[in-house]
């Protein structure tokens, strides 16, 4: 097992995709796609253009693109999630932003083994289902 972990800095911006075995924090920016075999970690400061591919994430800062954790993602209070999340387990603090869907399969990577939840977060008003009419006094 890697035990390797690597940081990218507050004042650093990197354009291109990073790739490692090992955990992985941004705190700076990242326009490209970050896959780690293990952990990666969005820091509050950091903003990220580009999809997410690992075991375990935990997201504290701006994300702009897909999320696909094969373990574990958390969404800390301070987290903005502008896109689609696939996910085994997911761990939402109060306060977090979340605009897009959420599939959680035993296989994240997009394969259904058993039974899928979707999750699709939108703010509207609820509208009968039909062939049932509202009930009105």
């Amino acid at each position: 097992m890697v035990n390797s972990s690597n940081v990218i800095a507050k004042e650093t911006s990197i354009k291109g995709d990073i790739i490692t075995q090992g955990n992985i924090r941004i705190e700076g920016v990242v326009n490209g796609t970050l896959s780690s075999k293990t952990k990666i970690v969005i820091g509050e400061s950091a903003r990220l253009v580009g999809n997410i591919d690992t075991k375990e994430a935990e997201i504290a800062g701006n994300v702009e693109g897909e999320v696909k954790c094969s373990d574990i993602l958390f969404l800390k209070k301070t987290a903005v999630i502008n896109g689609n999340i696939h996910t085994k387990k997911l761990v939402i603090e109060n306060g977090a932003v979340f605009n897009g869907e959420c599939k959680m399969t035993e296989n994240a990577a997009g394969q259904v083994k058993g039974e899928t939840n979707t999750v699709s977060l939108k703010n509207e008003k609820s509208k009968p289902e039909k062939g049932k009419e509202a009930i009105s006094g």
